[in-house]
């Protein structure tokens, strides 16, 4: 046959032949063995090849189909296997150049869109060739061929290529980048190296960077490149330019360019011609048309940002500061910005604005970290060359101010920080552009603006010259200006600079700077105040200033030296008599008809210095024992009638009312600062020891009145401004808010001095200003500010507010009169006869319905209880029709209330209080819900209106409930309501939220119920009459007229209301006649009601409960049915115990039935939490009821074989199991002890048959998992006697199993972290508790290969942290339960806690990109590390010998990474526990045996440990006995 195919080589070559049939040959000619042909591989390529060539020099014409099939031959070819394996057998195949040079064009042709067709089958051709060592020698060879390839691949990603192809072509770039850095290491000739660099490579791979820097092909949406990838070839550019650009032996060029230096060294004499390498760059970097004009200075400024850095790296030393800086001042000429000055080019965009700043600050920070500019070598030695380029930079930036670019900010900062004499000259333009005059409103540039002001003031309080830079900032200020336009000097961020500034300096300076604004404020703007608005709002921002200056200073006490305090006082009569009270009289004087603006802001101004001179009038009087009170001594003088305090020394009342009157036209900074005044009035007259005098009362009410009369009308503007708790920020739309927080950050001084009325009105505008929905959170990107919500909420959830007992009164009235209101507007009746049915919805005082208390607890003259009464109402007003039926919106505004209530300590409440809110709750929980109310609504509203009557009866004043009604009527009155509501609620009874609903009802009755108990309130009567109405229920509902239209929820309610009946009762009965206490009734009643719950469960079992998956309900039920039942069955017959026996007979067949349908159904209860809970808790009843049990199959055998199907369905996922495992557990623990000694054998059989490793081979993953679970569960259950030696004796081959299990799951791809963790689990939990067991040491050590196979690396965090838990689990329990094992195995111990050290150095490295939301993953970990070498040092006997090299291990891997700080004291805490064991010989060992960098690290941390660790350790030994 052979023969027969000899001629193909013929057939390819004749032009006789298709060229279908060619390739046809050709490919049959590749693949078949049976194709004979010398040197077949080579023929083959050459022949395609050949062809390929002929029609690209156009000596031969092919379509273009056959040209690209053509091109994916030679790639399947190039990707063949055989191929590889022909070439790893040592077999030569050549591709000829002229092969690649036809590559090299075809991209060429494709860089320049000149053509498409093709491009993926070249493309892969391309990377078939360079992925393989023995072709890519071809490029690697020819260095131009791979210089030719490269700059072409990177030509064409630059021109942004879609779809496909781009993954493969930047694994292209990828690899040919990687040769290409190879030979560029190896390159002996750096003249050729830079030179391919900058002609060739430079220009697309600036652009090509830039565009993975940006996203361009790894953003969300796109995903055609690996982040990875993209960070691995960027990392590569990098390296090429830095390796081509800044080589070692180009440091003398650059020197000699740059700084006019002869060439002195005679080695390098190939350099001699290679001049000005940075001017061959920069001319490069701004060629023109080598990309879009839309790129260009994007590209330029991000490369210089780049090339700046490159030349730090390779450079940077000391000496070459200097050379550094020449280079900064030539790349940042590179910059648009740099020629603005010369108006060369027009003003830029704020999008170049910020893409060129943010390069200025990253040379900027390069300059600063690397330490270039030296101010006195800078002066001395270079004639003030970097002090000159920074000064024109400065000016640069003040002159063209971009306040609206965070960058711009930041780049000031940074020359700043370099030396302030750079900004000193344009101070006061830095200080209006930066600050005074500059309009900042994005968050991020305000914390860039704060951080260049927190600069500038401590560098002038360290350099102590504050005043100076206070005289500039007024200046400014002072400035002729349009006020108007200002935004308010002091914003929270420069306030709070301000503020930190201020607690530095010396009270000299404070006093000065005081001094000054006084001077300024007196000489500049004061005598020009009237009708000029501009003037009147400098006055405004000069008065801030002023504040911030007085409020923020450090306070003097008696200690300060007199003269400061005699300034002090001076300072502060001054400005009182020369700046308060002209301004307070330019308000008094004045007869304006009309309010005018300036006027508006002089008062502000007035006011806000009248209430700051005297918060620190009155702070320093308390404070300062030498410092005499101005108001003080004013008063005194003023009156001898009243002793009380003024407003401020000087002003009379009848002046401050016309202030009042004035200010009361607008809301305003004013306003608040007069409320401020009286607030601080109120405070001085409590701290006189007559304030408890009438006259002292009646002014500290007159005050609290004022203040909260002055904003009133305001809070009802419902406004969501938002405030920045600054002073100078108040304005008429935030003084609302400031207003409610002054209200409430004082409300423990003003409550007491409210009248009722007051004190309501507050309330209402505590419930009206409650955010009614969930508040979202504050993003990080948004300035924290303060709300009228905000405010609101906080006091509603203050520790504080129910201790304000007339405010909270009153606010429990308003959410009473606020649920009224909504329940009237509902009612279909006339509101007199409604008031007659509900009195306590009308009520105005809690008190009145707390007076019911002692009316019901009396008998009536006839023998009539009137303790029934509101019962007995509200029972008829449910069985009748009730009058409020609400619609959906009412039904929302209700509920938005209940949720405040909620809020409240309702199990605090006081009696009065109680009563009302539970007659209140119960009456809404009754009342009808229209048809525009949903099911899911309705449920939401009943369910919290049960849950308030749950929390409220679990309170303290519970008892006072049952004064004015009985339990048995509560339980009637809402399960009559309840029956009523289910029937017209259309609703599924396997809804969740029904489930959910019966689970809150069943709670609220069970909890009514034991209040019964607990109180002994007349248990016989009580549970008589609910047994009776729950009979009568049962009736109504089952039997008679209503079989035919049964109402299945009610069913339910019934079943939920009997079985908590049985559960309460139950238990309670058989406790009592244990004690031989049980009275006959109680346990009748029981009977019944066992009777009862059983014919209802097998009513609902015989409508289809069979049919459908049980709910928890029903399940719930049969398990209480089932214990009440077998606890009085073997009790004393009598003739209704004789009818139980009957009864538990029928009852007998019902719950085989459920136990066989719990078990078929047990898989699919395994999600749904409650409903296994349920189940698990039946079958373990029933397991214990040996009667029950069917008389053909094992009950043991079954129930287990329905637990292993649970464990072994792949449709659970692995987190359920592991949820299940303890409900699981509690059952298998009641089976196996019960169970016999074959029952144990048949469960260690299947363990065992489970945990073989041809499960693991089959894929079959559940049945391994489901093994290792009943492993675990087993180990959980306590064992004794046959059973523990039966189970510690297939131990060895369990950890066996285990070791085979682990290697194979990892083995896998992606590893089955599913199973290994279940795995590392058992194992610990074996190797803990067979400490005393496993006498195999060999069985102990397979547990050091299973953690060896484990991997640590390339997992998600939450997979590290949960993996590593395991393993580190795993070692601790073999170091502290098998130390004799591990002594002969402290090798394999060392190698494992090495392999958990190294991993969390590995995930605990500070990454290039990325937050640190991970980090918290990797401290958890490190600090297991540390505790472990803690518990390795506490056993220094056995780890002596090995200290030195456990530091070895720990230098020489942590010299490898940068760790985050608090990754590394963590571990270095546990090293230095190791270095404890170290003795002296083993320092000087590790000092001599380490290498050169890892010595240096272990020198360094072994100077923390001396001075730190050693030193804290001989300290405290020195104090111990």
């Amino acid at each position: 046959m052979a023969a027969v195919y000899s001629g193909i080589s013929f057939k390819l070559k004749s032009k006789t032949t298709s060229w279908e049939d060619k390739l046809k040959l050709a490919h049959f000619a590749w693949i078949s063995h049976q194709c004979v042909l010398p040197n077949k591989e080579q023929v083959l390529l050459d022949w395609a090849r050949q062809s390929l060539i002929a029609f690209y020099k156009k000596k031969l014409e092919l379509k273009e189909d056959i040209v690209e099939r053509l091109w994916i031959y030679i790639d399947n070819i190039l990707h063949s296997k055989k191929l590889q394996d022909l070439l790893k057998n040592g077999k030569t195949i050549n591709l000829q150049i002229s092969l690649v040079k036809i590559i090299n064009e075809r991209i060429a042709e494709f860089s320049l869109l000149e053509s498409q067709r093709s491009m993926c089958a070249v493309l892969s051709c391309c990377q078939g060739i360079l992925s393989t060592p023995a072709l890519a020698v071809i490029y690697t060879a020819r260095q131009e061929l791979i210089v030719v390839l490269l700059s072409q691949l990177c030509w064409l990603a630059c021109r942004q290529p879609e779809g496909a192809m781009v993954a493969q072509l930047f694994e292209v770039i990828h690899l040919a980048l990687g040769h290409y850095l190879s030979i560029q290491q190896q390159q002996v000739n750096p003249r050729r190296a830079f030179g391919e660099m900058t002609g060739h490579l430079l220009q697309p791979c600036l652009v090509l960077r830039h565009l993975l820097s940006g996203g361009m092909w790894t953003q969300a949406g796109q995903g055609q490149l690996r982040q990875g990838l993209s960070r691995e070839i960027r990392s590569q550019i990098e390296a090429l330019l830095q390796g081509g650009a800044f080589q070692p032996e180009l440091l003398s060029s650059y020197k000699e360019e740059l700084l006019d230096q002869q060439q002195g060294d005679t080695k390098i004499g190939t350099m001699k011609n290679l001049l000005a390498p940075m001017d061959t760059l920069i001319a490069r970097l701004l060629d023109v048309g080598y990309c879009e004009p839309s790129l260009r200075s994007a590209v330029i400024a991000n490369s210089v940002a780049l090339l700046y850095k490159l030349f730090l790296d390779s450079y940077f030393k000391e000496g070459n500061q200097l050379l550094c800086f020449r280079v900064l001042s030539r790349l940042f000429g590179c910059l648009r910005i740099s020629h603005l000055q010369e108006e060369q080019i027009k003003a830029l965009a704020t999008s170049d604005w910020t893409t060129e700043l943010l390069v200025v600050e990253q040379l900027l920070n390069s300059v600063a970290s690397n330490n270039i500019y030296n101010i006195a070598a800078d002066r001395i030695r270079h004639e003030e060359a970097q002090f000159h380029f920074y000064r024109r930079l400065a000016e640069l930036l003040i002159n063209h101010s971009q306040a609206s670019v965070p960058a711009w900010f930041r780049c000031l900062k940074a020359l700043m920080s370099l030396n302030h004499l750079i900004l000193e000259p344009d101070l006061d333009d830095l200080l209006a552009s930066a600050w005074i005059d500059a309009e900042v409103t994005d968050f991020r540039t305000k914390k860039a603006q704060e951080a260049l002001l927190h600069t500038l003031f401590q560098t002038y309080v360290k350099l102590r010259q504050v005043p100076r830079l206070f005289e500039e900032i007024l200046g400014v200020i002072c400035r002729p200006a349009a006020e108007e336009l200002r935004q308010p000097v002091l914003a929270s961020g420069p306030s709070r600079v301000l503020c930190e500034c201020l607690l530095e300096l010396p009270p000299g300076q404070i006093l000065d700077t005081w001094s000054l604004l006084l001077e300024k404020f007196q000489s500049l703007v004061l005598p020009y105040l009237q009708g000029d608005v501009d003037m009147a709002l400098k006055s405004l921002s000069l008065s801030s200033l002023l504040h911030c200056i007085m409020f923020n200073m450090r306070s003097l006490d008696s200690s300060t030296p007199l003269p400061i305090i005699r300034r002090m006082q001076c300072t502060m009569e001054r400005m009182l008599r020369e700046l308060v009270r002209p301004l307070l009289d330019l308000l008094l004087d004045l007869q304006v008809p009309e309010l005018e603006l300036w006027l508006q802001k002089v008062s502000d101004s007035a006011l806000l210095l009248s209430y700051t001179w005297a918060q620190v009038d009155a702070m320093l009087s308390i404070n300062c024992r030498q410092y005499h009170s101005l108001s003080v001594a004013l008063t005194d003088v003023a009156t001898e009638i009243s002793n009380l305090p003024l407003l401020l020394p000087g002003v009379e009342t009848h002046q401050w009312k016309k202030i009042e009157k004035f200010t009361a036209q607008f809301d305003s900074l004013g306003r608040y600062c007069l409320e401020q005044l009286y607030l601080q009035k109120m405070k001085r007259t409590l701290m006189q020891t007559n304030f408890q005098s009438e006259e002292a009362l009646r002014t500290l009410r007159c005050d609290a009145a004022y203040i909260l009369d002055s904003g009133r009308e305001s809070l009802n503007q419902r406004t969501r401004a938002s405030w920045d708790a600054q002073v100078g920020t108040v304005s008429a739309l935030t003084y609302p808010v400031a207003h409610w927080h002054l209200i409430v950050s004082n409300l423990t001084i003003l409550i007491s001095y409210l009248c009722p009325d007051d004190v309501r009105s507050l309330a209402s505008v505590l419930l009206r200003t409650l955010p009614m929905s969930k508040a979202q959170e504050v993003s990080a990107d948004e300035e924290p500010s303060i709300t009228l919500e905000k405010i609101s909420n906080s006091i509603l959830h203050s520790p504080l507010f129910p201790e304000m007992q007339s405010l909270h009164s009153a606010f429990l009235m308003c959410l009473t009169e606020g649920c009224t209101s909504i329940l009237c507007s509902g009612a279909q009746c006339d509101p007199s006869l409604l008031n007659q049915q509900l009195p306590w919805l009308f009520e105005k005082d809690h008190m009145m319905v707390a007076l019911w208390e002692n009316r019901f607890a009396k008998v009536g003259p006839e023998g009539v209880e009137p303790k029934g009464e509101i019962a007995q109402n509200l029972l008829s007003l449910v069985k009748s029709d009730f009058p409020i039926q609400l619609e959906g919106e009412q039904l929302e505004s209700i509920l938005g209330l209940l949720e405040v209530i909620s809020t409240l300590q309702l199990d605090s409440l006081l009696t009065p209080y109680h009563v009302h809110y539970f007659l209140l709750l119960l009456s809404m929980a009754m009342i009808k819900l229209g048809s525009s109310c949903s099911s899911s609504l309705t449920l939401k509203f009943l369910m919290t209106c049960y849950r308030l009557l749950g929390y409220l009866q679990r309170g303290k004043s519970a008892r006072s409930v049952l004064k004015i009604m009985y339990v048995s009527d509560i339980f009637e009155i809402i399960l009559t309501s309840l029956f009523k509501a289910s029937s017209r609620l259309p609703v599924n009874m396997d809804d969740p939220s029904w489930l959910e609903f019966l689970q809150v009802i069943g709670a609220f009755l069970e909890q009514l119920m034991q209040m019964l108990i607990q109180m002994k309130l007349s248990l016989v009567l009580n549970f008589g009459k609910i047994s009776r109405f729950l009979h009568k229920l049962y009736t109504e509902a089952i039997a008679g007229k209503q079989v035919e239209n049964q109402n299945c929820r009610g069913q339910q309610l019934i079943l939920v209301s009997l079985t908590k009946l049985c559960q309460v009762l139950g238990p309670f009965v058989k406790e009592r006649k244990q004690h031989h206490e049980a009275p006959e009734a109680l346990c009748e009643l029981l009977q019944k009601a066992v009777l009862h719950t059983g014919a209802v469960l097998q009513l609902c079992w015989a409508q289809g409960a069979q049919d459908h998956h049980l709910p928890s309900i029903f399940i719930s039920s049969a398990s209480t049915l089932l214990e009440a039942d077998v606890g009085q069955h073997p009790r004393h017959r009598t003739e209704t115990s004789q009818m139980t026996d009957e009864m538990t007979c029928s009852h007998t067949t019902f719950y085989q039935s459920v136990y066989s349908q719990l078990l078929s159904e047990l898989p699919a209860f395994a999600e749904d939490s409650q409903c296994f809970q349920a189940a698990m808790r039946f079958l373990t009843l029933f397991f214990l009821t040996p009667e029950l049990h069917p008389k053909k199959d094992s009950v043991f055998t079954s129930m287990f074989h329905s637990m292993r199907k649970v464990l072994a369905d792949p449709t659970i996922p692995v987190q359920v199991i592991q949820d299940i495992e303890p409900h699981l557990g509690a059952l298998f623990t009641q089976m196996l002890e019960v169970g016999t000694t074959e029952d144990f054998r048949m469960v260690m059989q299947c363990i065992l048959q489970g945990l073989d490793v041809s499960n693991m081979w089959k894929a079959d993953l559940q049945a391994v998992l489901s093994a290792v679970t009943l492993t675990k569960v087993l180990l959980s259950s306590p064992l004794s006697g046959e059973k523990a030696r039966l189970f510690w004796s297939a131990c060895p081959q369990i950890v066996t199993a285990l070791t085979l299990q682990n290697r194979e799951a990892c083995q896998e791809q992606p590893v089955l972290l599913a199973v290994v963790g279940p795995i590392l689990d058992l194992l610990a939990a074996l190797l803990r508790q067979g400490e005393e067991t496993i006498s195999n040491p060999h069985h102990v050590s397979l547990a050091f290969s299973i953690l060896l196979t484990v991997p640590l690396d390339h997992l998600k965090p939450p997979e590290y942290g949960r993996i590593f838990l395991r393993v580190h689990n795993v070692l601790f329990s073999i170091l502290q339960c098998h130390p004799k094992v591990m002594l002969k195995a402290i090798p394999s111990f060392l190698n494992c806690f090495n392999r958990l050290l190294f991993s969390v150095m590995h995930e605990g490295r500070q990454k290039d990109k990325g937050g640190t939301d991970d980090l918290s993953v990797v401290l958890e970990c490190a600090r297991l590390v540390q505790r472990m070498y803690s518990h390795i040092a506490a056993r220094a006997e056995e780890f002596t010998v090995f200290s030195p090299f456990m530091v070895a291990h720990y230098v020489t891997e942590v010299q490898k990474v940068t760790l985050y700080p608090t990754v590394k004291g963590l571990l270095q805490e546990g090293i230095y526990l190791i270095l404890d064991l170290c003795i002296e010989p083993d320092v000087q060992f590790l000092r001599v045996s380490l290498q050169p960098g890892v010595r240096d690290i272990f020198k360094e941390l072994y100077n923390d440990y001396v001075k730190y660790h050693k030193a804290k350790h001989e300290g405290e030994k020195r104090y111990t006995a």
